[in-house]
């Protein structure tokens, strides 16, 4: 039975918003530090901090550089780092086999970042995209982007992953089955304690197009990603596809892009609720951000509003970009 609301002048909704003081107590969503997971690029060489072009304020970081902003990160008290490889085109085969090497680019920069920053949480990405010649995040067999051949990879690359001591996996690929057997894989390696955050309502987006000029995967990308990324039409596949990943052994799921896909957030959250992350992705990022550089905007308020918005649609935390600059406000 709904609440009985007394009519005006009883009831008079500005009384609750008539000072700061009042505002804060009864505020129904907040955003803190907790919620926030820093997505990074890494490359190779030293001492090397190159701007991505079309993501203002996004750098690629060499190993030594990631991990010192890592320990910053630590220190703002965000709680986790997700690592993006780019990866020097020659390394770039048919076969992906950087991406399970114990020395690749993500797994050196993992276990430089446990040195210099040991309470911060490293998330990984698993998906073959910045180490396959084709720029899928599968094998690609006579055109087609193959499931099972592509698990097994995948499965190589968690535990390579795990091994070096990365905290939560992130299989961010879309192929079918993963996430069973990337957790069997894990719970027989010894890796219990690895968790998994699944990216399993990933769709086929056009806000991707600034993160893929960060991994260098925009000019390999032969084709498109439709027939393992989710159409943006549908709702209730995300519902069962999160359903299959909790089953398989995901401790918490991700809903990608994040803005646009505010319903979908809101329904997982409501239907399973697990812990549930949307990833305000780099097209989300640029708008705000271009918007921004021109004086259309406050970038500033903007950044704030819309990562609140993830909150009020029931999402435990948010991987962004904005993450150091917004710690940072919020700590005054």
């Amino acid at each position: 039975m709904k609440p009985t609301i007394a009519p005006y002048p009883l009831a008079r909704f500005r009384r609750a918003r008539q000072s700061p003081a009042i505002r804060g107590l009864v505020r129904e969503n907040t955003l803190t530090t907790d919620d926030l997971i820093w997505p990074v690029f890494v490359r190779d060489g030293e001492g090397v901090e190159e701007p991505v072009s079309s993501m203002p304020g996004v750098m690629r970081r060499s190993v030594d550089l990631i991990a010192k902003a890592a320990a910053e990160a630590q220190a703002l008290g965000i709680p986790a780092i997700c690592l993006f490889p780019y990866t020097d085109p020659s390394l770039k085969t048919e076969d992906c086999a950087e991406a399970w090497s114990a020395d690749n680019l993500s797994n050196r920069a993992i276990r430089a970042i446990k040195a210099a920053a040991p309470d911060i949480a490293v998330m990984t990405d698993v998906a073959l995209d910045p180490y396959n010649i084709n720029g899928h995040d599968g094998y690609v067999v006579d055109g087609e982007i193959v499931n099972d051949q592509t698990v097994e990879a995948l499965v190589k690359m968690t535990l390579a992953q795990a091994d070096a001591g990365a905290d939560i996996i992130g299989p961010s690929d879309m192929m079918d089955g993963r996430i069973g057997a990337m957790r069997q894989a894990l719970e027989s390696a010894g890796h219990q304690n690895v968790m998994i955050l699944s990216y399993a309502a990933k769709y086929a987006s056009a806000f991707y197009g600034p993160f893929r000029d960060a991994v260098g995967a925009s000019g390999a990308l032969t084709g498109d990603k439709k027939t393992y990324q989710m159409d943006p039409g549908n709702s209730d596949e995300a519902l069962r596809l999160v359903e299959r990943d909790l089953t398989e052994g995901a401790d918490m799921v991700m809903i990608k892009p994040g803005m646009p896909y505010l319903d979908i957030c809101r329904r997982v959250k409501d239907t399973f609720g697990a812990p549930t992350y949307a990833y305000q992705v780099s097209g989300e990022y640029a708008m705000i951000q271009a918007a921004a550089q021109n004086g259309w905007i406050d970038g500033e308020k903007v950044m704030l509003e819309s990562l609140l918005g993830f909150k009020r649609a029931g999402c435990d935390g948010i991987l962004t970009y904005f993450a150091p600059q917004v710690a940072r406000i919020l700590q005054g």
